[in-house]
């Protein structure tokens, strides 16, 4: 398992800046689309600010059960996209990958910009904005990248700040993209070499969407602490 989640990593990065030849301005703009979606809504998903809001009053107003709640659904809602879109291994790869990060995108967006209305932060905010998507990175990344500069601050760090500084977004934005991007393509190659079974696929995809999933959620409820109502 560990050797081909290396192998995985290693492919995903290396493919991540050829995705990009399937789908043209991948790498900044379909995160910042996903995010819009999440908070207006697409399809038959309701708005995340509305979603949440009916979880809340679903819990009696327990704002820690209707984020735990909220986190599980969608957990079970990238399940299920992961495994429609990982049946076809190799060969389906260059359609179903743009569609793999689309999808995976808006639930995860959606996800936790519920959990930060939740807590109280407002989803009009630029700043929320980043830090919903900074948040998609997961705890382990975020750190990392904080470390080495490319990223300012930690997501509630972002949402709190005192201003919005515009000129993060597009930082924001690509990394966001790329570490879906080397994720999701490492893990399609890795599962389809190392088992040659396409309909498995599914069930990898699936199963590792959801698990990735849950985890940006945990970090979302640890990480973006309840604010003060003004």
């Amino acid at each position: 398992m560990g050797v081909s989640r290396t192998i995985g990593k290693q492919l995903g990065a290396a493919l991540a800046p050829r995705v990009t030849d399937v789908a043209p301005g991948l790498t900044t703009s379909f995160v910042r689309e996903a995010l819009q979606r999440a908070l207006d809504g697409a399809g038959p998903l309701p708005p995340a600010r509305t979603t949440a809001e009916r979880y809340r009053d679903d819990r009696d107003g327990d704002v820690g059960a209707a984020a735990r709640a909220l986190v599980d659904q969608h957990t079970r809602y990238a399940g299920g996209s992961g495994f429609l879109t990982n049946l076809g291994g190799l060969v389906t790869m260059p359609v179903a990958v743009p569609a793999n990060l689309a999808g995976l995108a808006l639930i995860q967006c959606r996800m936790v910009a519920g959990v930060a209305h939740l807590r109280g932060y407002d989803l009009t905010d630029p700043r929320t904005h980043n830090a919903v998507l900074t948040t998609l990175l997961g705890e382990e990344q975020v750190t990392r990248l904080v470390a080495s500069r490319t990223l300012p601050a930690p997501p509630m760090a972002l949402a709190t700040a005192p201003v919005h500084d515009a000129t993060i977004d597009a930082t924001v934005s690509t990394a966001v993209a790329r570490h879906l991007i080397s994720r999701l393509t490492g893990r399609r190659l890795a599962a389809s070499v190392g088992r040659r079974v396409p309909g498995l696929g599914g069930v990898v995809g699936g199963g590792a969407d959801g698990w990735a999933t849950f985890q940006v959620g945990r970090y979302a409820e640890r990480e973006l602490l309840p604010r003060k109502a003004r």
